[in-house]
C-alpha cells in the first residue's frame, strides 16, 4: 500500500483482514504491531464491525526524507479452547510495505525570517540582502521571487526574480521610518504553480545627518537691575539622530558674538551650557531685547553643527528681582502734555463718539417705514387707465362680416349678442335666395324679415360705448342739446307719416291743428 506525503496524521492509509479457516468469519482477530521501521509513524486499530485492521497515520510522512516504510502485522484468535493448545499456535504475521508518494509542495525558504540593515541616505540599487528557496519535490522545479506590492506600498525595494536579490529603489531617511517590515513571495515555476511568503524586516541605519538644536525655543526674562555674572539660563540641545553622542554636544559663541560686552557662555562638559552676564546697567528704554547666537556641535561622523539664536528680554523688577513688567513702553511723550492731560483727551473722544452714536440712532427711530399698513394708509388711489373705449366695435349685434362674405347668408351663424339657449333657428316660412346668387339688397331683407320675427332681436336695453362724439364727422354731433335753442323750434308733424304705433308720440308732440282735425274740428 501507499501513502502521500500530504497526508495529515489520524488519516486512514490501509486495510487488511486474518480469517480463522474453523470458524469463518464469525471468528474474532486481535491485531498488532510487533516490529518494522514504520511502528513511530504508522499506528494499528481494529474495525469493530468489519474485524479489519485499519493502519492509519501518527505523524506526517516525508517524500525526500524517506519514501517507504515496513510494518509486520501479528492477527491472533481471540478465543482458543484449551484442549486445542497443543495443536497451536493459533496466530499469524503478514509484513506490510507502505511507499510514500510524492506531492507536489510549495517551495521552501532556507530560512524562516530575514533581518537585513542599510544605511539611511544610501544611492539607489544597494544591495540589503538575499532570500533563498527551493523546490523539495523530485522534480525541482525552478523558484521566481517577487515582494508583494500591499507589504512595501511605496515600493522603497525590488528584488531580483531569479536570485532573490533585494535592493534599494531610492535613499532611506530613517528619521522617517527607522524599520521596513516586507514579505517575499518564492512561486514554484512549473506544476501547480504553488507559492510560498517569508517575513523580510530591514532597518534602517542611521547616519549623522542631522544638527543639534535647542531642546525649547522660551525667551530668556532678565531684569534691568541683573548683577554681572549672574547665570541667566542654562541651554541644552536635542538631535533628530540616535542620541548615543548626547553627552558630547559642544557649545560656544557665533563668531559674530563671540566680542560682545553683554553676555558670556560656558560649556558645562554635560551637554548643556550657561549664560552670563558680563555687565550691569540694562534698560529697557535703551533697549529691550537683545539676540545671542550660539553654535552647536555634535561631535558626530560626520560632525553636525547648528547656530541658534537665543533671545534675551529686559524685564522691570522688583527689589526682589521679582519680574513686574516686560512689555514694549513708549520711550518719549508727547512734548507739553502730562500722561493726565493724555487721559482727558481720550475721555473726551469717547464721549463725542457716544453722543454721534446715540445721534444716529435716534435718526433711524424716526425714519419712517418704507411700507406703510394699509389702515394708515389715508392717501387716496388714483388709478389711470389708458384704454380707450373700443367704440363700435365693442358692440356685436350686427357681423359685418356677413357683408363681405354674402355666400355664408345661407348657413347658420351664431348670434353673439344672446345667449346661446335663446338662440333657434328661424322659421321655414322665410325664404331665403339660392347660393351664390345673393346680392347685398336681398342680403339685407333677408336680415331685416329674421330680426322682425325673431322675438331676442334688438332692439332692447343695452349699453354702447363710443370713444369719441364723432368730432369732425360730416353728420355733426349727435347731441340733443345742440340740436334746436328753444321748443318751438322743433317740428313733430313728421310723426303723422309713421303710422298707427306712432299715433301716442303724434297726439303728444303733434300741433294743436293737427290735434284738432282728429277730433272732427276744421280740416
Amino acid at each position: 500500500m501507499s501513502v502521500l506525503e500530504d497526508k495529515v496524521p489520524g488519516e486512514e492509509v490501509g486495510r487488511l483482514i486474518a480469517k480463522d479457516p474453523d470458524l469463518g468469519d464469525n471468528g474474532l482477530v486481535n491485531y498488532r504491531l510487533i516490529d518494522g521501521d514504520g511502528m513511530d509513524v504508522f499506528e494499528l486499530t481494529t474495525d469493530s464491525e468489519s474485524r479489519e485492521a485499519v493502519i492509519k497515520l501518527k505523524k506526517q510522512v516525508d517524500f525526500e526524507k524517506k519514501r517507504s516504510y515496513t510494518l509486520k502485522v501479528e492477527g491472533a484468535n481471540t478465543y482458543v479452547d484449551p484442549q486445542f493448545l497443543a495443536w497451536g499456535p493459533y496466530k499469524d504475521q503478514a509484513t506490510i510495505k507502505i511507499s510514500v508518494e510524492d506531492a507536489d509542495e510549495p517551495p521552501v525558504f532556507v530560512a524562516s525570517s530575514y533581518m537585513f540593515e542599510v544605511e539611511e541616505n544610501a544611492p539607489e540599487g544597494t544591495l540589503v540582502g538575499r532570500v533563498h528557496a527551493k523546490d523539495t519535490d523530485v522534480a525541482n522545479n525552478p523558484v521566481r521571487y517577487m515582494i508583494p506590492r500591499y507589504t512595501d506600498v511605496e515600493q522603497f525595494f525590488s528584488i531580483n526574480p531569479e536570485d532573490g536579490r533585494i535592493t534599494t529603489t531610492r535613499p532611506l531617511d530613517r528619521e522617517s521610518q527607522a524599520w521596513h517590515n516586507i514579505s517575499v513571495s518564492a512561486i514554484e515555476i512549473g506544476g501547480h504553480h504553488q507559492d510560498t511568503k517569508v517575513q523580510v524586516d530591514i532597518k534602517v541605519k542611521d547616519v549623522n545627518d542631522n544638527p543639534p538644536e535647542f531642546a525649547n525655543n522660551n525667551e530668556v526674562f532678565m531684569c534691568e537691575s541683573i548683577l554681572p555674572g549672574s547665570v541667566i539660563e542654562t541651554v541644552s540641545a536635542v538631535d533628530k539622530d540616535e542620541m548615543t553622542n548626547r553627552q558630547h554636544f559642544t557649545y560656544a559663541l557665533a563668531p559674530e558674538a563671540a566680542h560682545n560686552q553683554n553676555f558670556s557662555l560656558k560649556d558645562n562638559r554635560d551637554g548643556t551650557a550657561s549664560i552670563y552676564v558680563l555687565r550691569k546697567g540694562f534698560s529697557r528704554l535703551t533697549q529691550d531685547v537683545y539676540y545671542l547666537p550660539i553654535e552647536i556641535n555634535d561631535k558626530g561622523v560626520p560632525a553636525m553643527s547648528s547656530t541658534n539664536t537665543l533671545t534675551i528680554r529686559v524685564c522691570t523688577c522688583d527689589s526682589k528681582d521679582t519680574i513686574l513688567s516686560c512689555n514694549v513702553e513708549p520711550y518719549v511723550l508727547p512734548a507739553g502734555l502730562s500722561t493726565g492731560a493724555l487721559i482727558a483727551i481720550l475721555a473726551c473722544i469717547v464721549i463725542l463718539l457716544a453722543i454721534v452714536v446715540l445721534f444716529v440712532a435716534l435718526r433711524r427711530q424716526k425714519k419712517e417705514p418704507l411700507i406703510l399698513f394699509e389702515e394708515e394708509d389715508i392717501r387716496e388711489n388714483i388709478i389711470t387707465y389708458d384704454d380707450e373705449g373700443g367704440g363700435e366695435e365693442d358692440t356685436e349685434a350686427f357681423d359685418i362680416a356677413a357683408l363681405q362674405n354674402p355666400d355664408s347668408a345661407n348657413g347658420f351663424l351664431p348670434r353673439k349678442d344672446i345667449i346661446p339657449e335663446l338662440q333657434y333657428s328661424i322659421r321655414p316660412g322665410i325664404d331665403r335666395p339660392a347660393a351664390n346668387s345673393v346680392d347685398v339688397d336681398d342680403f339685407i331683407k333677408t336680415r331685416i324679415a329674421e330680426a322682425d320675427s325673431d322675438p331676442t332681436a334688438p332692439p332692447y336695453d343695452s349699453i354702447q360705448i363710443y370713444g369719441y362724439e364723432g368730432k369732425g364727422s360730416l353728420a355733426g354731433s349727435l347731441s340733443s342739446l345742440e340740436s334746436v335753442t328753444t321748443e318751438s323750434d322743433l317740428d313733430y308733424d313728421y310723426l303723422q307719416s309713421w303710422g298707427p304705433r306712432f299715433k301716442k308720440l303724434a297726439d303728444l308732440y303733434g300741433t294743436k291743428d293737427f290735434s284738432s282735425n282728429e277730433d272732427g274740428n276744421d280740416l
